[in-house]
């Protein structure tokens, strides 16, 4: 009973956070800041990294990208930028995918490490306040759109796979994955996007439909190559920061990982629209 009052409590905290901070664009850069220190820690003791250089790193990549438009009131130079860390992070994390189907252990050679940190890591958090930025002027709502159908596919994954579970999803990194409940909570996704798109007004359905998908294939990928991280270090959890919850990556690991594939998507909306 007291595990389970603190894992409501501490849930409710964490996403009145997120929500009360996308109402101002500073808040939400300070926040996701603050997040992304906290997972890079998280993540560090994950691939046992002991160097402080990756926190420099993603303050001067975060801080750049999400401040240059404000304080330079200019775009030159940072769309093709943009672009460039978009392609390496996306196969950054094609690579991790391969990993997670084609090894016993994800290989972490000392630059890899850095690599992991960089371009895995504290790239996602660019890009989720890129995906914030996605109308030139600030414009959360596809940044909390997403947000809401993670939790929509976590939810219904977990509830119809504990329910209904019977195939096996991924059992040697997450026993308790089922096929069911992976289809259960894309069902529920894609529901969910039609009403995210009705209320929001900011995409039409079928775009909403297809992030939809893209949120919960790459994010229940993204669940799996963490779930590998953990094993690979012996721990049940990332941290500790979220009773009931564990650590802030266990939380965050689904957009992270979908993140970049999201901006994908949206910029090629721009391109064909």
């Amino acid at each position: 009973m007291k595990e389970t009052y603190e894992r409501g409590i501490s849930g409710v905290i964490y996403m009145v956070l997120l929500v009360v901070s996308f109402y101002n664009q500073h808040l939400l850069l300070i926040l996701f800041y603050v997040f992304g220190l906290i997972c890079m820690a998280e993540f560090k003791k994950l691939i046992q990294l002991k160097s402080i250089a990756p926190y420099f790193i993603f303050t001067i990549i975060y801080f750049v990208f999400g401040y240059w438009q404000l304080i330079l009131n200019s775009d030159f130079g940072i769309n093709e930028a943009t672009k460039i860390l978009m392609v390496i992070a996306i196969f950054v994390e094609l690579f991790l995918i391969k990993d997670l189907f084609s090894g016993k252990t994800i290989p972490l050679f000392h630059s890899k490490r850095f690599i992991l940190t960089t371009f895995y890591l504290s790239s996602a958090f660019v890009f989720l306040i890129l995906i914030a930025n996605y109308y030139e002027d600030y414009n959360p709502l596809i940044l909390l759109g997403s947000f809401i159908l993670v939790w929509v596919n976590d939810s219904f994954a977990y509830l119809i796979g504990k329910n209904f579970g019977k195939q096996k999803l991924f059992e040697r990194i997450s026993p308790k994955k089922t096929f069911e409940g992976f289809l259960g909570g894309l069902f529920f996704s894609c529901v969910a996007s039609y009403f995210i798109a009705l209320f929001t007004e900011t995409l039409d359905y079928t775009n909403w439909l297809i992030i939809s998908i893209i949120i919960s294939v790459f994010g229940t990928l993204g669940d799996l190559i963490e779930s590998k991280f953990k094993r690979q270090a012996k721990v049940k959890d990332s941290g500790v920061i979220m009773p009931g919850h564990g650590g802030l990556l266990d939380r965050l690991d689904s957009i992270i990982f979908a993140a970049p594939f999201i901006y994908l998507f949206l910029r090629i909306l721009q391109y064909v629209s």
